[in-house]
């Protein structure tokens, strides 16, 4: 067997398993004596477990200061954050909550060093410039099972409405040196969150899978994240509580992380490709316009690839055999075309079961498709397996306005 040529980037030092929040302060520790701690606006601090992580750092002298984040984040609630600790000689960024909270940790750690704003370095609206870096080291701790960005190299920043964006600062350099991802921490999220996470898990696996940059090593991590979804999402959606499946929670965790590493190495698709435009111009969030595409972007996928023949179309085909032959559990020998329609049909009584919400209950109507169309082309959407066009990009997101009704329970 002949094994191509690939690259795979840095990973944080990842520890994972229940309980293993408690490894936390120590891990702050070796990184130093000063810690800023990055959180979203809320949850964290409402448990249990913030006032035992202030105790813990606390009697290893480690100094520390907050800052929370509500929402997606925007390029000037990192301009802010940096300002106010610029001079403060932070020794270590520590993020704690979902691919918000990371993200904009992710961002500031990259930053504090530089004096440079991260519109400086925004990825197609910002300024073009290079990153200097150094950043400060960062500790990743996800509380949601989705984005993977305890384990990727760029944040995802947005400034919605008339004229926004969504987009990454993106350099190998702000990976965290550690990822923390204690599935304990996951208990709690709502059903609705669980749902929006865990479409983009699986988007992001399903993506990276059939990516024109995919390799051997992301490969076998797709196929077991796709494999553990397959266990765990629906069974986490159902009952997120402290009394629900621990393997459940377990698979997600898992699922999430690998797909970040997926992505950061293997690059994405369709759904991420408009997924951008969506949330710039949309409060949408990120999963569920991934979630609300999917289908939809994969039906398109598999026709193109089928109808062109074009280079790598035999092997993309291939692959999301496979994966539906993963997520709908089905024989190793269930032919390729039905496996394909398996996969479609997976994926579409997911998004029913879950009751996500589709396009247009953000805002979206058939004006828009144009634009987004054509805000489109660029990052996620030039490691699709196939290009697809201007038609078949706004029946992607024409078919994907409304919500598909299921159960929601």
């Amino acid at each position: 067997m002949t094994i191509g040529a690939f690259e795979l980037g840095r990973l944080p030092r990842i520890t994972f398993g229940p309980g293993r929040f408690e490894s936390l302060p120590e891990t702050v520790a070796r990184h130093g004596r000063y810690a800023l701690i990055v959180t979203g606006s809320r949850s964290f601090k409402a448990s249990n477990h913030w006032p035992w992580l202030l105790e813990q750092l606390d009697r290893l002298g480690v100094r520390h200061d907050t800052v929370a984040v509500g929402g997606e984040p925007s390029p000037e609630v990192v301009d802010e954050a940096v300002a106010a600790f610029r001079r403060s000689e932070v020794d270590v960024v520590v993020g704690i909550g979902g691919g918000s909270a990371l993200d904009t940790a992710k961002a500031i750690a990259g930053l504090l060093r530089t004096g440079t704003s991260v519109m400086d370095h925004l990825e197609v609206v910002g300024r073009g410039l290079p990153y200097p870096g150094p950043a400060v080291p960062l500790v990743a701790v996800p509380t949601t099972a989705g984005t993977g960005s305890e384990a990727t190299r760029n944040a995802v920043l947005s400034r919605p409405g008339p004229g926004g964006f969504k987009r990454s600062f993106r350099d190998e350099r702000l990976v965290a040196a550690d990822a923390i991802v204690d599935p304990d921490l996951l208990v709690g999220a709502s059903p609705a969150v669980v749902a929006a996470n865990g479409l983009d898990a699986v988007t992001q696996l399903l993506e990276s899978f059939v990516s024109r940059r995919a390799s051997p090593i992301t490969d076998s991590l797709a196929r077991s994240g796709l494999a553990a979804a397959r266990d765990g999402f629906i069974a986490f959606w159902s009952d997120p509580s402290p009394a629900g499946d621990p393997g459940a929670r377990s698979a997600m965790a898992y699922a999430a992380l690998v797909s970040g590493i997926c992505l950061a190495n293997a690059g994405l698709g369709v759904s991420h490709g408009l997924a951008a435009p969506l949330g710039g111009r949309f409060e949408i969030p990120h999963g569920v316009a991934c979630g609300a595409t999917l289908v939809e972007g994969v039906r398109a996928n598999v026709r193109a690839l089928a109808t062109r023949g074009a280079n790598g179309s035999a092997a993309a085909l291939a692959k999301y055999a496979e994966a539906g032959r993963i997520l709908a559990n089905l024989e190793p020998g269930t032919p390729d075309d039905r496996a394909r329609e398996a996969l479609i049909e997976t994926l579409a009584a997911w998004t029913s079961r879950v009751s996500l919400q589709g396009l247009a209950g953000y805002g979206m109507g058939e004006s828009d498709i144009e634009a987004i169309v054509a805000e489109s082309r660029a990052g996620s959407m030039l490691t699709n397996p196939v290009e697809l066009s201007d038609d078949e990009l706004a029946g992607v997101l024409g078919a994907s306005q409304w919500a598909r009704g299921g159960d929601t329970g």
